[in-house]
């Protein structure tokens, strides 16, 4: 369960982030989390709620995701397409010279404090 040391690891940047800017209370943190990033949200909200009780920081903010669609590319004709929906191969050339343009990415969007 790597969502757990996902959580962790945001947990601390934004403790961070707080203790500089003089944070006593976070309401919220909104994360971008790509369509196949292997994040299995369940988990990560169970995991988030279990974590913030334990840090007076963020005790109660709320987990908020915003799911970052998947694209590939393909080098061969230059067809941007739905990863999920297609895979490696190209929809367009049935080429396999494809990589994933977006879609794997964890990063933390907006964070909300009272």
């Amino acid at each position: 369960m790597h969502e757990l040391g996902i959580v962790f690891h945001i947990i601390k940047q934004v403790e961070e982030v707080g203790e500089e800017n003089g944070v006593s209370l976070v309401s919220s943190v909104t994360l971008e989390i790509g369509q196949v990033s292997g994040v299995l949200h369940d988990y990560l909200e169970d995991c988030w709620n279990w974590a913030c009780s334990k840090s007076k920081l963020m005790n109660g903010a709320k987990l908020i995701i915003d799911e970052i669609p998947a694209v590939t590319y393909c080098e061969d004709c230059g067809e941007k397409y739905s990863t999920v929906e297609y895979g490696k191969t190209c929809p367009k050339c049935s080429g396999d010279n494809t990589y994933l343009l977006n879609g794997n990415e964890i990063m933390i969007k907006e964070i909300e404090v009272q």
